[in-house]
């Protein structure tokens, strides 16, 4: 399925940088592995027993059999770098980071969305955080936005109460192996009744080739408060096939809201298999936004376990599958708790010869009364080798529920295209503009750039492919 070849002419962050690396660990994976990166990160015996215990469930546990489940069999394991240090460390100014990963982040435009939209910034560059940043307002209102590793070091209390508690390490074959062998990530932690206003953003970079990226993010909002957490990633292009297995956990405690956005742009050589799912408490709000663009497979179904009463849970997702793509993307909603409320909105789009999935579950257990959800996935077919699936799964135990699903599977409007090329559009421009409108629904909840820059990297993949295959 993957083949980097469908790059060419449409990857415009692929490029690859020439850097001496300060550590770059063997290929392949084994006990004495996870040993020597805890010490490297200097862990204690607890963390290094908790890595240990998930590389065991990682090894006996099988292939996952659900969503593309069959292209995970040509993952070569033994193929892979598991651990790989481009700098000694991670610095919090700007200057002191070497000029060639510094280059990169600055063609990101990660300095930028610093300077003007952010209350704090970090850089993952492979295997480690290379650069991070808060503004000085986060540490007076006791807000903690730091790299995974500096918070396992630093603030253990708080992540080892959390850790592991949303997303077990025996989840699945790959949030075991993520448990096992993470690196990088964020650690965020908001306190009751703060507001954080403006977004706080990771940046995950992969340029070493067979390289496995394994970030672990954290985030905890306490009760009342609010956060917007963004990440965002991309790859050079390179034949080999390189693996990206993040998780993200997520607890909103009662009464708080919490937005993670997350737009994903990997280059097509890379598995983008990643494991998300938050647990909202009473009254809590908690919104998962996602873009995927690019990867040659993606394997996203964003989660919310609504726990306590009153809880909200929801997912906004564009999905764009080109040639030699396969997003495989969706959304579960566990209702748990009376009167949760669950809201699911997904637009998929595929083009020449790409294949885009929604495959999501709601579930509505026993006791969890008056539960309320909703469920619309849209999906629009530029051409005639493309691919488009919807496998909803509905699960009620409950008599008391209100649960709606709507589904549609369309191809371009001839009539529309033509009327809009009459008006003096050529073809490819018109088509770009039809995409546009058909994500708007979801593109403008998402902050400014972040909507920008999901309708560029469309717009500028249909162009450079031929906007009709």
């Amino acid at each position: 399925m993957i083949d980097a070849s469908s790059n060419a002419g449409t990857y415009e962050l692929g490029w690859h940088d020439e850097i001496d690396y300060a550590y770059t660990a063997g290929r392949g994976l084994d006990e004495h592995h996870i040993r020597d990166l805890s010490a490297r990160k200097g862990e204690s015996a607890d963390v290094l027993e908790r890595r240990l215990t998930a590389f065991r469930a990682f090894r006996r546990m099988p292939m996952p059999t659900w969503g593309a489940s069959g292209e995970l069999d040509r993952i070569d394991f033994d193929d892979l770098r598991y651990y790989v240090r481009a700098t000694s460390a991670d610095v919090r100014d700007w200057n002191e980071v070497p000029i060639t990963i510094k280059g990169t982040f600055e063609r990101l435009g990660l300095p930028q969305a610093e300077e003007s939209v952010l209350d704090g910034v970090s850089a993952q560059y492979d295997s480690e955080v290379v650069y991070h940043r808060n503004r000085a307002e986060l540490d007076r209102l006791g807000v903690i936005f730091t790299d995974m590793d500096t918070a396992v070091r630093e603030h253990w209390d708080l992540v080892g109460r959390y850790l592991g508690t949303v997303v077990p390490f025996d989840d699945n074959k790959f949030a075991a192996l993520n448990s096992a062998v993470w690196s990088g990530g964020s650690f965020l932690y908001v306190p009751p009744g703060v507001r954080v206003e403006r977004p706080l953003q990771a940046y995950f970079r992969i340029n070493a080739e067979r390289l496995g990226q394994f970030e672990r993010t954290l985030v905890v909002v306490g009760e009342g408060a609010f956060v917007h957490y963004i990440d965002s990633c991309s790859a050079a292009t390179s034949a080999p096939t390189t693996l990206h297995a993040g998780v993200i956990e997520v607890v909103v405690k009662a009464g708080a809201r919490c937005r993670v956005t997350g737009l994903q742009n990997w280059s097509k050589n890379v598995y983008n298999l990643v494991t998300k799912r938050a647990v909202a408490y009473e009254d809590a709000t908690m919104e998962w936004t996602d873009g995927n663009i690019g990867a040659g497979l993606t394997m996203n179904y964003p989660s919310v376990m609504l726990v306590g009463a009153g809880a909200h849970g929801e997912v906004l997702s564009v999905g764009y599958a080109g040639q030699g793509q396969y997003q495989d993307t969706g959304a579960k909603m566990y209702h748990l708790a009376p009167s949760t409320t669950s809201l699911v909105t997904s637009k998929g789009i595929s083009r020449d010869g790409g294949r885009s999935t929604y495959r999501g579950v709601v579930h509505v257990a026993r006791g969890a009364r008056q539960a309320r959800s909703f469920v619309r996935c849209d999906s629009l077919i530029l051409d005639p080798i493309s691919r488009a699936d919807t496998y909803p799964a509905i699960e009620v135990e409950e008599f008391d529920a209100h649960i709606g699903h709507e589904a549609t599977v369309s191809r371009v409007n001839e009539d529309q295209l033509f009327y809009m090329m009459s008006r003096g559009l050529d073809e490819e421009e018109a088509m770009s503009m039809l995409v546009a409108g058909f994500i708007e629904p979801i593109v403008r909840q998402l902050p400014l750039a972040c909507a920008g820059e999901i309708n560029r990297l469309i717009s500028l993949d249909m162009a450079a492919a031929g906007a009709v295959g």
